[in-house]
């Protein structure tokens, strides 16, 4: 609350500068000051960071009422004021600060302070990354002092060998640290990665890390962004840009459904570096290290730049223009469509007005509800749970999190998965919530999370579950957060919702990829409409007609992935449309790969040339995020909207490219532009009708494994083999190593071998492997990060594998 402001009893009054302020108790100093205006100079200091007072840039003047009433300034030596640094000491009521505005004695403070600090700082402003954004540069201007006593031609500047490659992706040039302890800070109390840390005493004290331990953590980037100065650099961006070159423009990681608000710097129509934005409502300032780094796959050299149609004489794809691409697909695809019908696979990428387009050019264009974003192993049950518990709603968001008695995490890694909710779940849990995991071993993430792990194999969550009920743990504060992963047990997602019901909690879903939840609120379900309006209910689908100005829509149950899949393969269905699906992602790649070969017309919209693209009929190239407008909707179901920061030509947005098709064969979808989608989009709005009814829990049924079996656990680690962490071979350098993971008794039985070869029902694989607290009969091996991903080379997810020991 600022100067003139009504007082309340719950807060204290102090003067700043002679204008009264009233603020909550607690308040730091330097927090008040910018309540009225003040800018106190600081480097140390963080809003999200505990005070630590180590750089000692924002002394002011202080004075406190004596028991008498009368103010007494804090005094040091005999008869001399003594500087207080604003951004430890905590505002109490009459104090009266008096900042570099209006003392004397506190500007003299902060020169001495700007003057010490600079002794040893190098003059590199030219060349040093942090040149025109740095705030030990602009307040050496703004609160420094024109002259300095030091010689610059008698004295020596202290000078160390640099940089020192503190991680494959962080470099440290030492003589620049200003040792504000910003690093250090970040790692322990945010991330809970404390492998950088003070070194030396004294003069000597500089940012380390120990000897052969990599400062490894998913969030380093981070550090970069609040080091006050340029002595973390990244080993990608460094000496590549000045930052008063760029252009800054608002965007939203593509990468995880955390909708992580992000900032794109592009120079020359290329983007540079991405760095985390400000938003308190969703990351506050923090983003993983994929968010940071992982934007060099847009400019791969396999980028494809124009249509491609198969060739009818040689057989071969061959460059066309767009209107012949879309005559030839709208061709193409209407046959298959008059044959056996076309089935749409959308996959998790997509923005929700894209999605939306997919799904209007499915009913419209295609007739058919043959449409699923579900790449990887899904459900009939997790559609139902989709529907009844999750289309439409916002339960919990980043905020309940933090107000959480106990949060319980089943089929996720947020560590891995969501690394927005990870430090979300840091933060609650050094406020004293609660976390709970079922999980089949302890992580590195459930570790610093400070978790209770409820070991449990996979494919036995809905009894852990309801054994959970019966404990009691969960109540009216309680949240529960279930991955996409619970989708492969079966049962597991009705009993999370029954023990949400049940305890009074509320229960959120958290999908892996950022477009999944925008897909399945713009309708790319077989048995959903857009708006969540259900495709069985006869009202729902007159809602969506009419909105669309049609007669009717298709009324047939439509199929999921592996059903339309299946039925290419079995000559059940004619032709099918794909857009950004890798092969890897999908339940069976092997078994995919067979079937799309089999169909009779392809058409692929993507970014770059895949095995699916080599596959299709008509290839038609689209958009990155960094050079389209667009909406994604995150796990809470909060839409991210944000503009597009290059242009791009000879590509289009996805639903541009829908559109041209569609018009080819007649069925236009009355829109082009992604403005004129989201407007149709607002219009049509959430059904208002029943929500799906709830779920039955499944019945557990007895699981027994025959000798040497054990049931396969995995899940995609942060930094992996994915095609959107291409074309930066530093990030690619920070991944956790591929390495299995079983009980200590397992691990006994294997005698002495230093690997393992697990078989299943795809192939076998061969890892190092590592003793974790889990249950006898698992093993865990992480997805996509050995060779062409455990998943396509080995088994699907819950499944049992055969394991024996082997030498590498």
């Amino acid at each position: 609350m600022s100067a003139g402001a009504p007082e309340r009893a719950d807060l204290v009054t102090l003067s700043i500068d002679g204008v009264a302020v009233s603020v909550p108790p607690g308040t730091l100093v330097i927090r008040a000051a910018e309540q009225i205006g003040v800018q106190i100079p600081r480097f140390c200091d963080h809003p999200l960071l505990a005070p630590v007072g180590a750089c000692r840039q924002c002394l002011v003047e202080v004075a406190l009422p004596g028991p008498d009433g009368e103010l007494r300034q804090m005094q040091g030596p005999p008869g001399r004021m003594k500087p207080q640094a604003s951004c430890t000491l905590v505002a109490s009521e009459g104090m009266q600060v008096n900042t570099q505005l209006t003392s004397p004695g506190a500007d003299k403070a902060q020169h001495g302070v700007m003057e010490a600090l600079l002794i040893n700082h190098p003059l590199d402003c030219p060349v040093c990354d942090k040149g025109g954004e740095c705030p030990l540069q602009n307040q050496a201007m703004s609160n420094g002092q024109g002259e300095s006593r030091f010689a610059e031609t008698g004295g020596t500047k202290r000078t160390f060998v640099k940089p020192i490659q503190i991680s494959e992706q962080i470099l440290l040039d030492r003589e620049r640290c200003i040792v504000c302890q910003r690093c250090t800070r970040f790692a322990e109390e945010i991330a809970g990665d404390p492998s950088i840390e003070l070194v030396e005493r004294g003069a000597h004290q500089q940012i380390g890390i120990a000897e052969g331990v990599p400062f490894d953590s998913y969030f380093s980037g981070n550090v970069i962004q609040i080091c006050p100065v340029g002595a973390l650099t990244s080993a990608e961006y460094r000496f590549r840009s000045r930052p008063f070159d760029l252009v800054s423009s608002p965007g939203v990681t593509e990468h995880d459904a955390s909708g992580a608000a992000i900032r794109v710097d592009h120079r020359r129509g290329k983007v540079v570096r991405r760095m985390a934005g400000n938003d308190p409502e969703v990351n506050e300032e923090w983003i993983t290290d994929k968010d940071r780094f992982g934007f060099q796959y847009a400019r791969a050299a396999d980028r494809l730049s124009h249509p491609l149609v198969r060739d009818g004489a040689s057989g071969e794809l061959r460059a066309a223009s767009w209107p012949e691409a879309f005559a030839v697909a709208a061709r193409g695809l209407a046959a298959a469509r008059d044959t056996r019908g076309v089935g749409v696979l959308t996959g998790g990428r997509l923005i929700a007005e894209d999605a939306y387009a997919y799904a209007k050019f499915a009913r419209l264009a295609l007739g058919t509800n043959d449409i699923d974003f579900r790449a990887r192993p899904h459900s009939a049950e997790e559609a139902a749970f989709l529907a009844s518990d999750v289309v439409t709603t916002m339960p919990v968001t980043y905020r309940d999190l933090e107000q959480a008695g106990t949060v319980l995490l089943v089929g996720l890694e947020p560590e891995d998965e969501a690394g927005a909710i990870f430090l979300r779940l840091r933060k609650a849990q050094q406020s004293g919530t609660r976390v709970i995991t079922l999980a089949p071993l302890t992580t590195r993430g459930s570790a610093k999370l400070a978790a209770r792990v409820i070991p449990v194999a996979p494919g036995d969550e809905a009894q852990a579950l309801r054994s959970l009920g019966e404990e009691g743990l969960l109540d009216a504060g309680s949240v529960i957060l279930a991955g996409e992963r619970l989708a492969t047990s079966p049962g597991a997602l009705a009993a999370a919702a029954e023990l949400a019901r049940s305890a009074g909690a509320r229960l959120a879903w958290v999908p892996r990829r950022a477009g999944d939840r925008g897909a399945l609120e713009a309708g790319c379900l077989p048995g959903l409409l857009p708006g969540g309006r259900p495709v069985a209910d006869a009202a729902a689908r007159v809602d969506v007609a009419t909105a669309w100005g049609v007669p009717h829509l298709p009324e047939a149950a439509g199929r999921d992935t592996s059903e339309i899949l299946a039925a290419l393969a079995g000559k059940e269905l004619s032709g099918v449309v794909v857009a950004g699906v890798s092969l890897d992602d999908l339940p069976d790649p092997q078994a995919a790969r067979a079937a799309l070969a089999a169909a009779d017309f392809v058409v692929a919209l993507d970014l770059r040339s895949t095995e699916i693209t080599a596959l299709a009929d008509v290839v038609l190239p689209v958009a990155p995020t960094s050079h389209k407008a667009g909406t994604f909707v995150n796990w809470e179901g909060r839409p991210r909207s944000f503009a597009a920061a290059l242009s791009a030509p000879g590509v289009l947005p996805d639903l541009r490219s829908l559109a041209g098709i569609a018009e080819e064969m007649g069925a236009p979808l009355g829109f082009r532009t992604v403005e004129e989608a989201q407007r149709e989009m607002a219009d049509l709005g959430p059904w208002d009708g029943a929500r799906a009814a709830a779920l039955e829990p499944a019945q557990a049924k007895p699981r027994r494994l025959a000798a040497n079996r054990f049931w396969l656990a995995t899940w995609k680690q942060l930094i992996d083999n994915g095609v959107m962490q291409d074309g930066d071979k530093a990030l690619a350098a920070t991944a956790r190593p591929a390495v299995a993971k079983v009980s200590a008794s397992t691990a006994n039985a294997l005698q002495g071998a230093v690997a393992l070869t697990l078989t299943g029902d795809r192939g076998e694989v061969t890892l190092p492997y590592e003793v974790a607290d889990l249950a006898d009969d698992v093993v865990w091996v992480p997805a996509n990060s050995l060779g062409s991903g455990v998943l396509a080379g080995l088994a699907s997810p819950g499944s049992a594998v055969t394991v024996k020991g082997a030498r590498l």
